[in-house]
């Protein structure tokens, strides 16, 4: 999180950074605070400029730069008083687990002069965990020949707070036969075993419950409780034991790796008498193998897979010969460990991104997510570009993606005259050994703006502002073609689709010309007279259909000259030499014969697509680009064209290619009247 303030004059700056990392363990600090976890957002931590020796007053001339090496910004500065706060929550138990202090480490970094100032922050736990149980209740099966003060192993409860909040004591609900006997193993731990206070008979009591409960030493105290059951088992003068009640392993997940009969535990049950039948719980991947006397081998039976069970409590039973027999169950839990076999999926193979052009630098254009279904690291995903060319620069300028949270940035503005579709692919890689990843692939269609004045096209001016000269008979009538404005907009679709106006006159007086709406040539309204004056200056506006318009101007001066012979029917205006006639009808033989050559040949080469087309088999996943489509939009009948551009997605499944954007953008009008 970034925080900046700019001072008064004199341009003083002070360079404040707050660099947040998180350490288990004590450390060296010159500012000590300290603040309870699970603490409210805004919570007072200290007056952190004041401690520091910096003047409250120049706080606005510092940068804070609060950057978290961990778990996030649990902590900020208030730049108006110096303040340090709780910014966010802080859990101690996520963060640092069992150890005994949790402190935040702040590295304040100050010029004039140089130097480093650290801060600690410690974390003070609070009671707020339960005790927790494994399990919700525990069996223990006695016979009922066991001699008095015998003790029979229980597990106890866990508590994830530390010091006198995870100080545990335990209680017995009232029993004539057993007692709780509690012996301290450690600090915090405790090791558990009722003990027998009075013969058992099972004729006469099968079987007992009793309630286990577990407090700490918080404020206020917190509990949690389990259920015994405690079963009492027939006398056959020796009963069956197991040497553990509980049995834990940790398996790897073998999917891909054959792993029948793999060895997982021994199992041990004893019993003097006849020979420990051993069985186990149905429906399980696993199976007993006897390997000596009174002797089991857990194995597997068939290969193990996390993703789809992720543990499993199987109960082993054994059961002797006497009559009658005699059985004990032992619980075996077997958890299975991840190994890296699943590879990040996106949800799709392929994303279609719309972004309009001269976007502000660094601005987030779209987000990829892949996820991964193995744990822990071998599902943590991290994001990168797959790096290409883009004509001669390197994707990397164009675009960058966030390696933790799949954010796509643009980097730079984008140009829709320069760059229409930019197409990239993103890849996910997870963290396991070794890492597995996948890729997809970004189609970025940059829209376009009106942003592109309309270009005029005058003689000798090279596109620029500038004055198209032309004589005219003064015996020309009404709707004769004297000049034509050409213009041509960079833009695509309405953007660049041109009208054209005429200005009116100086004094409000009535022009004898006009200009076609979408054509730009000018024409008479009227017979010319020697009313007229010699020299006519238009002004003709070309405008785009963009929101909001942009125009350009041209400047057209007509020179009216008296002529002896009246000029022939003309859909153009007469040059006024006899030679720059014959010129301009050589080139217009010449560019009517090149026209129609040029439409003969699309015409053949379209009928020979047709045929083509129907008599072959669509192929799946085709992608091509879309026809040119001639618009006609002309109050005096001339033709303009719009070129039609469709670019489509290709995929890899079946069905036609999809049709995601249509752009448009004009090109010159061919002179059908030379």
């Amino acid at each position: 999180m970034l925080f900046s303030r700019r001072g008064g004059q004199g341009g003083r700056c002070l360079l404040l950074s707050l660099l947040l990392f998180t350490a288990c363990g004590a450390g060296s600090s010159q500012i000590h605070y300290s603040v309870r976890e699970e603490a409210k957002h805004g919570t007072f931590v200290g007056r952190i400029a004041q401690d520091l020796g910096l003047e409250l007053a120049e706080l606005v001339s510092y940068l804070f730069w609060v950057a978290s090496k961990s778990h996030g910004d649990f902590l900020e500065v208030n730049l108006q008083n110096g303040i340090l706060f709780v910014n966010s929550r802080i859990d101690r138990e996520e963060l640092c687990k069992q150890n005994t202090k949790y402190s935040i480490h702040l590295e304040v970094i100050v010029d004039r002069p140089l130097q480093v100032l650290h801060v600690e922050v410690e974390v003070k736990d609070i009671n707020d965990n339960p005790q927790v149980f494994r399990v919700r209740e525990q069996r223990l099966f006695i016979p009922e020949s066991r001699l008095l003060d015998s003790r029979f192993p229980i597990e106890g409860a866990a508590d994830a707070d530390i010091g006198t909040n995870a100080f545990l004591t335990y209680t017995f609900s009232s029993s004539d036969y057993f007692s709780l006997d509690v012996q301290a193993s450690g600090e915090l731990s405790k090791s558990l075993s009722p003990e027998l206070r009075k013969s058992v008979d099972r004729e006469d009591t099968p079987e007992l419950r009793l309630l286990l409960t577990a407090s700490d030493g918080g404020k206020p105290e917190l509990e949690g409780t389990v259920q015994l059951l405690i079963m009492v088992l027939n006398i056959n003068d020796n009963a069956l034991w197991f040497a553990q009640a509980v049995y834990r392993v940790h398996l790897l997940d073998t999917t891909n790796v054959p792993a029948n009969g793999t060895l997982m535990t021994t199992l041990n049950a004893s019993d003097a008498d006849k020979s420990v039948t051993c069985t186990l719980t149905p429906h399980v991947p696993f199976k007993l193998v006897s390997t000596f006397k009174n002797y089991y081998s857990l194995v597997l039976d068939s290969a193990l897979d996390r993703e789809s069970v992720a543990n499993y409590e199987v109960g082993v039973t054994a059961r002797d010969g006497g009559s009658p027999s005699l059985s004990a169950t032992a619980s075996l839990s077997v958890e299975v460990a991840d190994m890296n076999d699943n590879a990040p999926a996106f949800a799709q193979p392929e994303y279609t991104v719309l972004v309009k052009e001269n976007n502000p630098p660094g601005c987030h254009i779209f987000t990829v997510s892949a996820r991964d279904a193995d744990a822990q690291e071998n599902a943590l995903v991290s994001y990168s570009l797959v790096e290409r060319r883009v004509g001669e620069r390197a994707l990397s300028s164009y675009v960058s993606v966030h390696a933790e949270s799949g954010k796509v940035y643009a980097l730079q503005p984008l140009d829709h005259e320069e760059l229409e579709l930019l197409q990239f692919q993103v890849s996910a890689r997870d963290a396991g050994v070794p890492p597995l990843g996948s890729n997809v692939t970004l189609q970025v269609f940059v829209l376009d703006e009106n942003d592109n004045q309309p270009a005029l096209l005058l003689p000798g001016t090279g596109g620029g502002a500038g004055a198209l000269s032309q004589r005219v008979a003064r015996s020309v009538g009404a709707g004769h073609v004297v000049a034509k404005v050409r213009a041509v907009d960079a833009d695509s679709g309405y953007n660049a689709w041109l009208s054209y106006e005429l200005q009116p006159a100086a004094g409000g007086a009535r022009s004898p010309f006009r200009v076609g709406l979408y054509t730009g040539e000018i024409s008479t309204t009227r017979a010319l007279d020697e009313a007229d004056a010699p020299r006519q200056r238009l002004l003709v506006l070309v405008k785009d259909h963009g929101e909001p318009a942009l125009t350009a101007t041209a400047t057209v001066l007509l020179s009216l000259e008296d002529s002896g012979q009246a000029p022939k029917a003309s859909s153009r205006a007469s040059t006024g030499a006899a030679g720059a006639e014959a010129a301009l009808v050589d080139v217009n033989v010449y560019l009517i014969i090149a026209i129609c050559a040029v439409s003969s040949l699309l015409v053949l080469t379209l009928l020979l697509y047709t045929a083509l087309r129907r008599s072959a088999p669509p192929s799946e996943g085709a992608c091509g680009p879309g026809k040119p489509t001639l618009v006609c939009s002309s109050e005096v009948g001339s033709w303009s064209y719009s070129q039609q551009r469709r670019q489509r997605v290709c995929s890899g499944g079946g069905g036609p290619p999809k049709t995601n954007l249509m752009a448009f953008s004009p090109g010159l009008c061919p002179d059908l009247s030379t």
